[in-house]
Order: C-alpha cells, then structure tokens, then sequence
C-alpha cells in the first residue's frame, strides 16, 4: 500500500498487480480492498492468483510463482518495470536467514535493487526504508494497510529471522547494521564479479556451447576467482535459475584442480589438452524434445530449414553414428552427444554441429553477466554453423 500511495504522490503513472497466493481466508478481502483504493485514487488494479501444487517448499514456491505472475501481468500491459516493496527489514531478515545456512559473500549480500526476470525489469526502491518509517507515513495520512497473520508464524524461517532481528537490535546489532552489512557484501560481490569478468575475457572462450579455460592461466587464478568462473559456466551450460550449493562448487573447483573429470547440476567437466571445458552432460539432455521451432534446453534454437513436423532433441549416440563427418568438427564426442540435432520420429534430419546442416543453423542463447566477455560469447545469437 505505501508503494502505490508513494508513486502517486510523486505522480508517477502505475497499473498495480495483487498475488492471492490463496494460503489466507483474508487474502481475496485484501485484494478487493486494495482494488477499492486503487480505483479512488485513479490507477487500474487486477488482482493475480497463484496456486500452490503441494509441493517444494511453500515460501520459496509462492516467490518463484509471483514471480511468474507478475513478470507475465507486466508483458501482457506492456510496462516498463515492476515495483516491489521490499523494505531495509527485508534485507536484515534474508541477511541472517542465508548467514543461518552458512552462505558465503553471495549469500550474504544484499538483494538487488533492479533485477530482470523474463524479460522483465523488477526495481526494489525501498530497501533503504525500513517498515516502521513506511507505517508511520501512511499513518501521517491516514492511509489504511494490512498486516499479513503469516508474519507470527514460527513455522516459516522469516518470521524466526524477523525476532532474531529485534532480539538483535537490543544488543545494538539492529536491521539498520545488518542491512549495511549486506549491503557492503554486494560491494564485494560485484568487485569480485568484476574480477572474474577480466579473468573471462582473457582465458575464457564459448565453442559450440561449451565453456573453456586456459587450463595453465585457470590453475594460477585465487581460488574464488576459480569457482566463480566455474559456478557462472554451470549456470549457464545448464540452464538453471540457481546455481549449486556452495559445497558441491568447492568440490567442483578442487576436482579440476586436481585435473579429474567431474559433474555437477546436469554439467561435465574436464581438463584435457591444456583446456578446461565445461559442457552439458549428454543424459542431462536424453529426454528433452521441443518443436523444431521452440527453445531446446533453455539456450539452443534452429533455424533456416522446413521445419514442420521436426523436433529438436538431443544428437545422442544414434544420430552421432550417422554422422561421418563428425571428426572433421574437431569437437570432442561428449559435446556432440548433448548437443542439438532435428528429428524427424526417429530419423536425423540435421545435426549442424556435427557436420550434417542440411540447410538448417543452430543458435544459442549468449550468456550474460561473469562470462559476457569471454571470445565468442557475443556471437552466439547468431548460427553456429551452415
């Protein structure tokens, strides 16, 4: 309620979006009041419903779903960002929540203030506000807001976390201290991001969807340098919203240390002829088929031929035999094997990262953040291969 009577003080143009999670009986009288204040004030309100399928964890569900609501509310209207109300507080609570679980700097820093989410841009504009100056303005005006009952509930780790903070802030350690104190594990996130940037830049290429190192300059990297270079490629070579936990990247970075070969999050990698490569594992991929048309595991996309009634799916050990030319690619097996190919049923119609294009390209979704700079990222959204 603050944000949206914040924005129209400063007569920003809003449309605002409620998430009835449908956990609460009072919820659905939430929204409809929030609809209330929205139309009295002039702003166009629809409220966004999520349902949970049992399963996972309830609190991390219901995030990830409003999250999706909410990124597809604001494509569907066409707005430029999402607003979100998360206040200093916020920052305090996830700080010891993380800190509980052992995190390390990236745990331990603060949320960002802008992040994009499918496509979206979310904008956090009051981390440096905490609730009770929030509660004290809207009480100044005499603005009505609701208190969710779910905040006295010990079950859930965040409202432990909250009387954590206030039994803190008696010992003058208060969210003021812990949220600067995230805020300052941001600043060396990002300086040790930076780093690993240059690093990626340097000794780090992207061929054929692979990630490789400079097997001699990696090994004489620090050893968080390493592993953030490690964690960017798993993240990316896989697909995934999050990365390992940070035990398995440790074990991770000591395997290539070692040169042993390893996996982790559906990701082979290996040391080998002066490389480290980092590359989808071929059964992580066995059962993915999208159309010929669609987005292959999160980052692949042909293009170029007839493609009705194809499907794209993984090469495998039964296309790659029908490949004779494979060789002449100088790219490893194991990368052949996870990479994409069009199917028609069982018939290979084209593989063109193994040398049999039959007209069609395949692209790849460019990675961004630590490894955006490594030779040949840039690149990516266009073909492969001919």
């Amino acid at each position: 309620m603050a944000l949206l009577h914040l924005a129209v003080a400063a007569a920003v143009p809003v449309a605002v979006a409620t998430v009835d999670h449908g956990l609460r009986a009072e919820a659905a009288a939430e929204a409809e009041a929030v609809a209330r204040a929205c139309a009295g004030l002039g702003v166009a309100h629809r409220t966004l419903r999520w349902h949970w399928d049992g399963l996972g964890n309830l609190q991390d569900r219901a995030r990830r779903g409003r999250l999706a609501l909410l990124s597809d509310w604001a494509r569907a209207e066409g707005l430029g960002a999402v607003a979100l109300g998360h206040t200093r507080d916020d920052l305090a609570e996830t700080f010891l929540m993380r800190l509980a679980r052992g995190a390390g700097i990236d745990g331990l820093a603060a949320m960002a203030a802008r992040r994009e989410v499918s496509g979206v841009m979310f904008l956090r504009p009051l981390l440096e506000v905490s609730r009770q100056e929030l509660r004290d303005w809207l009480g100044l005006r005499g603005v009505a807001w609701f208190d969710d009952p779910s905040n006295e509930n010990d079950r859930f780790a965040r409202v432990r976390a909250r009387r954590m903070v206030a039994a803190l802030g008696a010992q003058g350690i208060g969210s003021d201290v812990l949220a600067e104190t995230a805020l300052r594990m941001r600043e060396a996130r990002e300086a040790l991001d930076g780093q690993a940037a240059a690093v990626a830049a340097e000794c780090g290429r992207i061929e054929a969807g692979d990630v490789i190192f400079d097997a001699a300059q990696f090994a004489r990297l620090p050893a968080e340098i390493r592993r953030r270079l490690l964690l960017a490629a798993v993240v990316w070579v896989a697909s995934a919203e999050y990365g390992p936990r940070g035990a398995d990247m440790v074990r991770l970075r000591d395997a290539v240390a070692a040169g042993r070969a390893a996996t982790l999050h559906g990701v082979r990698v290996t040391t080998a002829k002066g490389r480290v490569r980092i590359g989808r594992e071929a059964r992580a991929v066995a059962g993915v088929e999208t159309p010929a048309n669609a987005l292959w595991d999160g980052r692949w996309r042909a293009s170029g031929g007839n493609n009705n009634d194809l499907t794209l799916r993984a090469l495998g050990e039964t296309g790659l035999r029908q490949c004779s030319g494979w060789r002449a690619t100088g790219l490893p097996r194991a990368t052949l094997l996870a990479a994409p190919a069009l199917w028609n049923g069982g018939d290979l119609v084209a593989a063109p990262l193994a040398g049999m294009a039959a007209g069609w390209q395949i692209g790849c979704v460019p990675p961004q953040g630590v490894l955006a700079a490594a030779k040949g990222a840039a690149a990516l959204s266009s073909a492969l291969s001919h």
